[in-house]
């Protein structure tokens, strides 16, 4: 029983590893490395990620430099970056590439703020999905005779302990995000 409870546990921070994987994507105003996980950039032939042809770092709040290690590979570096949804304009002096990124507006801080709350809710249904796939389980053994009625009362309060644990752990996560978000 506690293996089970364990492996649930394990699945229910799945969604809520996945929703901080994705809240640090989306721009807040200040430049974070994780805004450029998903650039591929064409190398010989093969998409690579950003960070494997260039030294990428963050030396102002606002902006991001990229330094590839071959130079013929700016080119290359603007056009996937500018192919991307960062909305950010590549500046080029002809050794490195600079993302600089505006101030945000109070329109786009609050836009955002509805998507991170909407990424949370996402987060929650995964946890809730986990949650009812193990109560169908453990009804199941009840059913079939592996644990009485006052096992399974006692092991769906476990589950909605763990599940309140989860939904709490996401309120947390996107309540940071969005004070990220409004702080000018």
């Amino acid at each position: 029983m506690q293996e089970y409870l364990d492996e649930m546990s394990t699945d229910m921070e799945k969604p809520i590893r996945h929703l901080r994987g994705e809240l640090g994507k989306v721009r807040t105003g200040r430049a974070s490395l994780a805004l450029l996980d998903d650039i591929k950039v064409e190398y010989y032939g093969s998409p690579t990620p950003l960070n494997g042809v260039a030294t990428l770092s963050v030396p102002e709040p606002r902006m991001i430099i990229i330094k590839p290690w071959d130079v013929s590979m700016l080119g290359e570096i603007e056009k996937a970056i500018g192919a991307s949804s960062l909305g950010i304009h590549p500046n080029n002096d002809g050794k490195i590439v600079r993302l600089s990124f505006p101030e945000l507006t109070g329109d786009r801080r609050k836009e955002l703020v509805r998507e991170v709350q909407g990424m949370g809710e996402q987060a929650k249904v995964g946890v809730r999905a986990v949650r009812r796939d193990y109560n169908d389980l453990f009804k199941g053994m009840q059913k079939e005779g592996e644990m009485t009625e006052d096992d399974l009362a006692r092991v769906l309060d476990k589950v909605q302990g763990v599940t309140n644990d989860g939904t709490a752990k996401i309120d947390d996560v996107v309540k940071r995000k969005e004070a990220e978000i409004l702080e000018v």
